[in-house]
């Protein structure tokens, strides 16, 4: 048991609240086991019970305290539900925002690009997979991170069945791998949006000898004809108040007999907020969608063929990110530094916390215009 717990231990009814707590999820202060939390400035538990999550990670960036296995203390912390129980009012201003203001509004919608995709493309090179996939990997059939991001790249090919002379829009298309795994193996043409300049210019370059046309735009000024059209890891910024508008832009860009898969991260509850620390630190202005608001938005404009649940993988895939940032970190330190370091492990690790503890889902949902006559099967994954 460290000093600062044995000082104050039994004199502070917060720390022995957050004990008590902790307790509930098999998470003990200063314990043996590599979950448990060990304790380094007795402000912790004040700071938790009045700023609730965005205390945790700002005390963690702060080295007020420590885990030796961060994502198994948000796995326990998570599947106990330990972040229903703390809910201060300080965070009320912050969800009254959330549900009363458009926070992804035209003007607002490249905050984020700015603020987390425009960090270094040299960062996220050493961080992710060659082709620079940044979203959830596809882990069936998958030994290495690459693989599984070329099987899931190829999963979504397969349930878009695209072959050659496909023209095929790529909403939030990020660094650009699909596109490039579309065009190389599947002899499309392809379309990209992304609010992001360092990845439009990486893109640009990486693909230029392909028929992949990258553009710095906001999805809400698209309107032109799609064969089929995929949207990988961007929804989550769109908002809950532009989820139909979303929708609207890609019925009016998809052909009527063409088909519309949205792989986003997902909620449990529709009536949630997004947790106060991702916002300020890592996703400026995000929305994770519900089911039933997904559901919402398709209404009268699409046919719901396939809903795809693979969740559980996206913990392996931040835990490869981890591994891979926790090895490259020399090459970045001088540049962003110890409170960088500790941001960015705890972003990583709090969120494959968060997936192993089925806290948060990933869903490809294929969408049709009409609905496809006879029906729509899923392509199996490929081995």
């Amino acid at each position: 048991m460290s000093a600062v717990a044995k000082d104050h231990r039994g004199q502070s009814r917060l720390y022995r609240s957050m004990v008590e707590l902790l307790d509930q999820a098999g998470v003990r202060v200063d314990g043996p086991d590599p979950w448990d939390l060990q304790l380094k400035d007795p402000s912790l538990p004040e700071r938790v019970f009045t700023h609730g999550g965005l205390g945790l990670g700002e005390a963690y960036m702060d080295g007020h305290w420590d885990a030796r296995q961060l994502d198994g203390f948000f796995f326990r912390v998570l599947r106990a539900r330990l972040d229903q129980e703390v809910r201060p009012l300080r965070l009320a201003l912050h969800a009254l925002r959330m549900r009363l203001f458009n926070l992804q509004g035209f003007e607002r919608a490249w905050t984020v690009g700015k603020a987390h995709y425009d960090i270094g493309n040299d960062f996220y090179e050493a961080m992710l997979d060659p082709r620079m996939t940044y979203s959830c990997g596809y882990w069936d059939h998958a030994s290495n991170l690459a693989e599984a991001q070329e099987a899931k790249l190829d999963l979504i090919c397969r349930k878009l069945r695209l072959h050659p002379g496909m023209r095929l829009l790529d909403i939030g298309c990020g660094w650009g791998s699909l596109m490039g795994f579309a065009a190389e193996r599947y002899g499309v043409e392809c379309v990209g949006v992304t609010v992001s300049k360092e990845q439009a210019a990486w893109a640009s370059a990486r693909y230029a000898a392909l028929p992949v046309e990258i553009r710095l735009q906001d999805y809400r000024s698209l309107d032109e004809p799609f064969d089929c059209i995929a949207s990988v890891g961007m929804f989550e910024h769109v908002g809950r108040r532009n989820h139909r508008e979303y929708m609207e832009v890609a019925h009016r860009c998809l052909a009527d007999d063409g088909l519309f898969l949205l792989h986003t991260i997902g909620k449990n509850m529709r009536d949630t907020i997004s947790d106060a620390w991702i916002d300020k630190y890592i996703f400026p202005n995000g929305d994770l969608p519900s089911v039933g608001q997904i559901g919402d938005a398709v209404d009268g404009l699409f046919v719901v063929e396939d809903l795809h649940n693979f969740g559980a993988d996206y913990d392996k895939t931040l835990m490869a990110w981890c591994a891979n940032f926790e090895a490259a970190w020399p090459r970045f330190e001088q540049r962003m530094g110890e409170r960088f370091r500790r941001m960015w492990r705890y972003y990583l690790l709090s969120c494959a916390g968060a997936f192993r503890a089925r806290d948060l889902q990933l869903w490809q949902w294929v969408l049709s215009k009409k609905g496809l006559i006879g029906g729509y099967r899923r392509p199996e994954a490929s081995s």
